[in-house]
């Protein structure tokens, strides 16, 4: 009879596995990092301006909290910036890139004032669904414009988002300057729109409307499809592994248009959210650099919906702190832009050090 096997201790010189807290830590090392060597270089700039870039940078990380008006402008503007990030990301997690969410969001907004002002008369339980919904669907119809020449004839999404972008402009300009002018606004507006196209407040710092609470719920929803459904299945094994998917009966195409179309209509959520929770009206400008940002956050957060919502409202603290660092300061607000590029860049970096080590380690 053999010996029963005999339990031994790990062999000398295998990994210990490591602890979640080990992992996380991390994980957390290069955006650590990163933020710390962008404020440095940052730092360097603005001394060598003539500027104090302790009081700098106290003023950016600090406006969002010490008033209720910087809170509720960092709310507000995190709103679109973690949409059109979602609209950027999703699309990104099978390999194609939404840049069309200025876009999308302008026709989103012209849509939705559009039905709010021809329709002022309505009720806010029919009217203010209509609005949204009028929202989301013309994000779907700009971006599947750019979905169905990438899926029926293989033209590049990037450039055909892009040039999309531009028509926009002129069907913003076309409704705010010919179709429901305001003329009283002093730029190029719509009228504004009926009572009850706009989003009630939600009680804290005024100002702060339901919307923030929309956009919450359709980030939880959007984490919770894409890891734990089978369509986010198919999304994330077809942009890993495009022809091992399609072997195993994915349709790799089919998923990039949706995931576009999707891209869209989070875009044109966003711009009736500015409509009915902002501005109250669609006007030239509304779109301020919120594609540009939302790249931005969905390369940070490495396409991750779980990190979108975080890495929007980090930068949605910076943008506020930027206009009100410019005034006390006297800083430029555009040293924001510069800050939030060095982050990215040294995440990068980060990544590229990273691959050459575990390459030199193997």
């Amino acid at each position: 009879m053999s010996a029963a096997p005999v339990l031994s201790e790990p062999e000398a010189g295998a990994p210990a596995p490591r602890s979640r807290a080990a992992r996380v830590l991390r994980g957390a090392l290069p955006y650590v990092l990163a933020l710390v060597l962008a404020f440095v270089v940052a730092g360097i700039v603005i001394a060598a301006l003539g500027y104090d870039p302790v009081e700098a940078f106290r003023t950016i990380l600090t406006t969002s909290f010490r008033t209720d008006f910087g809170f509720t402008e960092t709310l507000t503007k995190w709103v679109p910036l973690t949409l059109l990030a979602l609209g950027f990301t999703i699309p990104l997690a099978v390999g194609r890139f939404n840049i069309g969410g200025e876009g999308q969001l302008l026709v989103g907004a012209t849509a939705a004032a559009g039905v709010g002002i021809v329709y002022a008369e309505l009720p806010t339980g029919v009217l203010l669904p209509l609005v949204l919904v009028a929202g989301v669907l013309a994000g779907v119809v700009w971006a599947g414009i750019a979905a169905f020449l990438m899926g029926r004839f293989g033209v590049n999404e990037i450039l055909s988002t892009v040039l999309l972008n531009f028509v926009s402009f002129q069907v913003l300009d076309y409704a705010a300057t010919e179709v429901w002018s305001d003329p009283a606004a002093g730029v190029a507006a719509t009228q504004r729109v009926g009572e009850g196209a706009v989003l009630p407040d939600i009680g804290g710092p005024p100002g702060v409307h339901a919307g923030i609470l929309l956009a919450a719920l359709v980030t939880l929803a959007t984490i919770v499809v894409t890891r734990r459904t089978a369509a986010g299945f198919e999304l994330r094994a077809a942009g890993t592994n495009p022809r091992a998917a399609g072997i195993n009966g994915i349709r790799v195409e089919r998923v990039a248009v949706v995931a576009l179309v999707i891209g869209g209509a989070l875009g044109g959520l966003a711009g009736a959210l500015e409509v009915s929770g902002v501005h109250g009206r669609a006007l030239e400008g509304m779109q301020a650099n919120f594609l540009l940002l939302g790249i931005i956050i969905g390369l940070i957060a490495r396409g991750s919906a779980v990190w979108v919502p975080v890495v929007a409202f980090g930068i949605a603290v910076l943008e506020v702190g930027a206009s009100s660092m410019q005034r006390t300061v006297g800083v430029p607000a555009e040293m924001v832009l510069i800050i939030e590029a060095l982050i990215l860049i040294f995440l990068l970096l980060s990544d590229v050090i990273a691959g050459r080590l575990a390459r030199r380690a193997a």
